[in-house]
């Protein structure tokens, strides 16, 4: 599971960060990858990344801002060039299934695949729920309804303890996979072989927070409490809480804020004003840390691995700045 930052900009495109487009790789565990918002020359960052249009299955809008939409239909219709043909599911607030199929009609734009649209309640909820992951929604505070999304991964089953099992002289083949199903096996000695006493505890599944534009408002500790990376926007520095407030965004003291008290693992501040070019932009890091000390800026291409377990909650930060290798096919 990784994060790629495709946009971390905010309001219009700018000469080292483009606007809001968030790429979660789930290519070992669905071989998908979903999209969370699309700003304006999404695609073209895409290829300067290992991501295809073809692999994107699902796409979360956060809120109906041009700089988080206006790359939608280019990035649809090239997925169609590409010779996407699987159903393409779209979530985000009432108006985003009128803004695609308008501009997709007006272009004359024919797709090869079927879209599916998924306009949520202004409360939110459970959206998607299937075997390996589930998402949830909940309204922030911003000028237009604005979401976020908390996308939680199943629990792993713990791993067979191969080495005990051969202590015991448990014979391969078939009894390993009723083991591994949680199933207790009688052996033709006799004996009885508990699963519990052969199979590792269950890994806890990974929890990753994206945020819409939003100012402070409470339902931001209910999506990220205990998430291992949240990413949060920035569009305020320390001392501007007064200008995030009235402007309807967020500084990065609050978000830090919000993350210690919600013991989140890792927060990635993101949607960075051009106000902060170039390395100013990492000052808003280094005024954070004081109150959250795993908190990152991110920029466009950022490479960012989720890993399992309780490494999650500790230590630094893991970004690269590209993958060496092509997603699979």
């Amino acid at each position: 599971m990784q994060l790629e930052f495709l946009g971390t900009g905010a309001g219009a495109p700018a000469r080292y960060r483009n606007v809001t487009s968030i790429a979660l790789r789930l290519l070992e565990e669905l071989n998908e990858v979903w999209l969370f918002d699309a700003g304006e020359g999404t695609q073209q960052q895409m290829l300067r990344s290992t991501i295809r249009p073809r692999k994107i299955s699902k796409i979360f809008i956060t809120h109906l801002h041009g700089d988080h939409i206006f790359g939608l239909p280019g990035l649809l219709s090239s997925r169609s060039f590409q010779g996407g043909q699987e159903q393409l599911d779209i979530y985000g607030p009432v108006g985003i299934k009128r803004y695609v199929e308008t501009s997709l009609r007006v272009s004359q734009t024919h797709l090869t695949y079927p879209l599916r649209f998924h306009e949520l309640k202004p409360e939110g909820g459970l959206i998607f729920d299937q075997d390996k992951f589930k998402v949830e929604a909940l309204p922030l505070d911003h000028r237009i309804l604005s979401f976020g999304y908390r996308v939680t991964e199943a629990n792993h089953e713990g791993e067979l303890q191969v080495d005990k099992l051969q202590t015991l002289q448990v014979p391969a083949g078939p009894i390993y996979g009723q083991l591994k199903r949680g199933e207790d096996v009688t052996l033709a000695d006799g004996r009885t072989i508990f699963a519990h006493d052969v199979v590792g505890t269950p890994k806890k599944g990974r929890v990753v927070t994206i945020l819409g534009d939003t100012r402070k408002t409470p339902t931001i500790d209910q999506l990220i409490q205990e998430a291992d990376v949240v990413v949060h926007e920035s569009t305020y520095g320390k001392g501007e809480g007064k200008l995030a407030r009235a402007y309807h965004h967020s500084t990065n003291i609050q978000a830090a804020e919000a993350a210690q008290r919600n013991q989140v693992g890792r927060l990635l501040l993101t949607h960075i004003s051009a106000r902060y070019p170039g390395r100013q932009a990492n000052e808003l890091a280094y005024t954070a840390q004081p109150f959250f000390a795993n908190t990152r800026v991110v920029q466009d291409f950022d490479v960012y691995e989720i890993p399992m377990g309780p490494q999650n909650n500790g230590g630094p930060i893991k970004i690269t700045d590209e993958l060496e290798t092509e997603d699979e096919e």
